[in-house]
């Protein structure tokens, strides 16, 4: 069973037995070393597994390259097996982790390597065509190439590998010149003795790119402690219902997003749990069958997997008695799909609130007495205050921004001066929010996603809410596009399977639940919304593509 936290000091305590993350790994590898640790496309590796093979990466990385402790090394790669053993590696090398998305383009690739100082990059086959062009104009020097199924048995390996190459032909042909194999890279490593570094709970040790709270990519400098930190405070809030060593974990959300990250490849392995990396969520389908296959306790996502799944028709006639946890993170969640996922699971969905800058757990709902649209309370040891327009502290109740601090915040950005949190360990999260009486929080939206109607301002998220509970809408986004009366007009954007439902019918329902100045004037049908790599819905992307398309009408008038 899961040991519940008796007081912020036996928290403290915790936080500061773990020097560094590489303890913290090895200490589970060393405990459950004979038990489940990652589950892939159908096969598994134990904890002891894990420990040897990165053992071994580790060691390639001391002996056969110039790379140095604090050197920074990518990691591009999606959801698969080498994934949590390159993690454990480079900490252990004292190596800087920069999680990287494997779907970036080349000049998205050059610009992250270049602004970080990557001097290694671990890639899978299917993206190696793209590194031709980044490694000239980048620092980097070291470059691994691992193909799908390279940790798994010999004959499997050998079949998907094929398959992949020659059947499938998702393995565009590349000449990286010096790159060496994967598996190439762990047999010269096994001849090699791994050599100690210390690391402190001030050293850097994952380099996170995120937009949030500045508009524009920036890395959030992570050190050991802020993710220790985070761990620990996460563990506390667990429910009691989970067991060491017990518990099977669905992990479909990239683990290079922090929210994976966190969650899948250091809480879980604290727990001595199995977690199944689920490679590509978007084929709902096969993702079904995989998890027909699991008896799974944990499962994390976000507002828009959670739609997919609970739409898909075999879904429903899965056997999830077993499941005790299911968290939402990421975006907000929408009430009709929480409604949905608990009918046809028997589990609720609680929400947690966080983002990366700290690390990224800020807070999440206690499993009990959860009310729905709250985040709950903040973790131990963190401390929060909503800021007025001017900077006034409001009270509980008052909607403002939401202003944070604690062991998890980050420092600062990487190779940024700016003063981001402030003197005092305050981070601006760029969130508008309340807290309630019981001190728990609710996170209104995004601050630059607040619409304004002559002088009244309207909450996406909300709209949203309410809009998607309509039986025949499967999604929706709502955005402020510029008007010369008002400031700004109301446009949502609605995905459904019902072709008959009209604009007039969204409308009228929006009227009848929304304050007239809230009723979207504007409706437009898609057959899908953009997204990101984690499946949140862009609203920027829908609201530069309007913009655009009003320019070019004004320039034909």
């Amino acid at each position: 069973m899961v040991e519940k936290q008796d007081s912020l000091l036996d928290i403290e305590q915790e936080i500061k037995s773990y020097p560094n993350l590489t303890v913290l790994w090895n200490r589970a590898c060393k405990e459950f070393a004979y038990k489940s640790a990652f589950s892939n496309m159908g096969s598994t590796l134990t904890y002891a597994e894990l420990d040897e093979t990165a053992q071994h990466l580790a060691a390639y990385l001391q002996h056969h390259t110039d790379l140095e402790p604090g050197d920074r090394i990518a990691i591009q790669l999606p959801n698969v097996l080498q994934y949590p053993v390159c993690i454990l590696a480079a900490l252990r090398a004292g190596l800087v982790i920069v999680n990287t998305n494997p779907l970036y383009t080349a000049s998205e690739t050059i610009k992250q390597f270049n602004h970080a100082g990557v001097k290694a990059v671990i890639i899978l086959a299917n993206n190696a065509h793209m590194i031709e062009d980044v490694v000239p104009k980048t620092s980097v020097k070291t470059v691994l190439i691992t193909e799908l199924a390279d940790l798994h048995p010999f004959s499997r390996r050998l079949l998907l590998n094929f398959i992949a190459k020659y059947i499938r032909k998702i393995v565009p042909k590349y000449k990286v010149p010096g790159a060496v194999h994967f598996r190439e890279a762990l047999i010269k490593g096994a001849r090699c003795s791994l050599l100690p570094v210390e690391q402190t709970p001030e050293d850097l040790a994952v380099i996170q790119y995120t937009v949030g709270t500045t508009g524009r990519p920036k890395g959030a400098a992570l050190t050991h402690r802020n993710l220790i930190a985070n761990v620990i405070q996460l563990k506390s809030r667990l429910p009691d219902t989970l067991r060491v060593g017990e518990e099977i974990a669905i992990a479909p959300l990239p683990v290079y997003h922090i929210y994976g990250f966190m969650l899948n490849c250091l809480v879980m392995p604290l727990l001595g749990a199995q977690v199944v990396l689920i490679t590509n969520p978007r084929d709902t389908s096969g993702f079904v069958n995989e998890l027909g296959r699991w008896d799974f306790t944990v499962f994390s996502g976000i507002n828009t997997l959670f739609v997919s799944l609970c739409r898909h028709p075999l879904f429903g006639q899965l056997d999830m008695t077993r499941l005790k946890l299911t968290l939402s993170g990421g975006m907000a969640l929408t009430r009709s799909v929480s409604d949905e996922w608990e009918a046809l699971t028997g589990c609720p969905i609680y929400q947690g609130y966080g983002l990366t800058e700290a690390s990224p757990v800020v807070a999440v709902s206690y499993v009990k007495g959860a009310q729905f649209g709250s985040v709950g309370q903040p973790l131990p040891l963190t401390d929060v205050r909503i800021v007025g327009e001017q900077g006034e502290a409001l009270c509980a109740g008052e909607i403002g921004e939401l202003y944070v601090r604690g062991p998890q915040v980050m420092s600062g950005y990487w190779q940024d001066d700016s003063a981001i949190p402030d003197a005092d360990g305050w981070l601006a999260t760029g969130d508008i929010a309340r807290i309630a009486d019981d001190d728990s929080l609710r996170i209104v939206d995004r601050k630059k996603d607040i619409i304004n109607i002559s002088g009244f301002p309207v909450y996406p998220n909300e709209l949203e809410n309410i809009i998607s509970s309509h039986v025949d809408i499967v999604e929706c986004a709502v955005i402020g596009l510029p008007d010369e009366q008002s400031g700004e007009v109301i446009k949502v954007f609605v995905v459904t399977q019902n072709r008959r439902l009209t604009v007039k019918q969204v409308r009228d329902y929006c009227r009848e639940r929304l304050t007239s100045y809230k009723v979207p004037r504007l409706v437009e049908f898609r057959t899908y919304l953009p997204k990101s790599h984690v499946g949140k819905v862009l609203r920027r992307t829908l609201l530069d593509e309007e913009l655009a398309g009003l320019q070019k009408y004004r320039k034909r008038l």
